[in-house]
């Protein structure tokens, strides 16, 4: 289904430049960008998967993982087809390295927020492959939710220009974030694109700007971006720049799409990792894709105290009241209230 996108210069010649995300793609007559989602038809640039879902379920809001943002709730959860990114470990390579297929269903946004409700989701969620490319829709969608009582969020590899996160972002509780390495080298070979700094511009932006609550995740794939050079550049850089009480997700890599002959990331390098980011000073570093691990929970810094209990998916409130610790009054920085 297509719509004109909203974010985009028509340029001599019937060119046009995409400002959609930092690709900023420039886009001849008759062609798509990086993400195939979008084309230039006759000098005006249409997104094609308005409406488009490759993926719908009701998922844990922990699933995303979102852990300090409205805990054991259910997040109604979609994606679409196609990425920006071109990760060589992608686990939804599936639906994001593909063109649309004729098998696409098509939710409109108010269907979308319909069904949101008949199902007892707190919210929804953009997730299984990257919203931004899918502009138009999300942006309806997050308008409507928000009308209607939802959270929303984006899970996202936070590629997103200034100018359409300033688009969306009255209307996006939560913005959950890969920071996937720190240096040039490791960006360009695991997502082929030229400048990821301004990722981490995006997420500071979300927070300073927007008040969302942030979030971040780093996949911990073995020889690639496991040293402690580029983990403790992540954490001082989440420290120094979100807040030390901004989570961090360090997850269990296991072997997918071109990284197949990688071996799973050992629990040990995660521990380490997890250490990396606690002597930074973060207060709140957790390890994903290990159920059951002890660092799954969410302790309270200041007494000591088990606040939520995770196990997988299975979430436990056993001592939180609102943002704070019931037991000390100490600031955890949860969101259970959408802005």
């Amino acid at each position: 289904m297509e719509r004109e996108a909203i974010l985009y210069e028509k340029l001599p010649g019937g060119k046009v430049r995409c400002n959609i995300c930092q690709w900023h793609c420039l886009i001849n007559p008759g062609k798509s960008g990086v993400c195939r989602m979008y084309i230039n038809r006759d000098g005006t640039l249409y997104s094609m998967n308005y409406a488009e879902v490759s993926s719908l379920a009701i998922d844990p809001i922990e699933k995303k993982p979102l852990f300090h943002f409205f805990p054991g709730t259910n997040a109604f959860s979609l994606g679409t087809w196609g990425c920006n990114f071109h990760c060589q470990n992608c686990q939804n390579w599936e639906i994001s390295c593909v063109d649309i297929p004729d098998t696409s269903q098509r939710l409109l946004p108010g269907k979308e927020i319909e069904l949101a409700k008949k199902y007892n989701c707190a919210g929804i969620a953009w997730t299984y492959n990257e919203p931004s490319i899918w502009f138009e829709y999300t942006l309806d969608s997050a308008r409507l939710a928000k009308e209607n009582g939802l959270y929303t969020a984006y899970i996202t590899n936070g590629y997103i220009t200034p100018e359409a996160l300033d688009t969306i972002g009255p209307y996006l509780d939560a913005w959950r974030v890969d920071v996937k390495g720190f240096n040039d080298g490791f960006y360009h070979q695991l997502t082929k694109i030229p400048h990821w700094r301004g990722i981490l511009d995006m997420a500071k932006r979300a927070k300073d700007k927007w008040d969302m609550h942030i979030e971040v995740v780093t996949n911990v794939v073995p020889t690639m971006n496991d040293d402690e050079k580029q983990l403790s550049g992540i954490a001082s850089w989440i420290r120094d720049n979100l807040g030390e009480l901004t989570p961090w997700h360090v997850t269990r890599f296991y072997p997918m799409r071109n990284l197949s002959h990688l071996m799973p990331t050992p629990i040990s390098t995660l521990e380490i990792a997890y250490q990396i980011g606690k002597k930074a000073g973060l207060k709140f570093v957790y390890l994903g894709n290990v159920p059951g691990h002890e660092y799954e929970n969410t302790i309270c810094y200041s007494c000591g105290k088990l606040v939520v209990q995770r196990v997988g998916y299975n979430t436990e409130v056993l001592g939180l009241d609102k943002s704070r610790c019931k037991f000390c009054g100490s600031e955890l920085n949860f969101r259970t209230k959408s802005r």
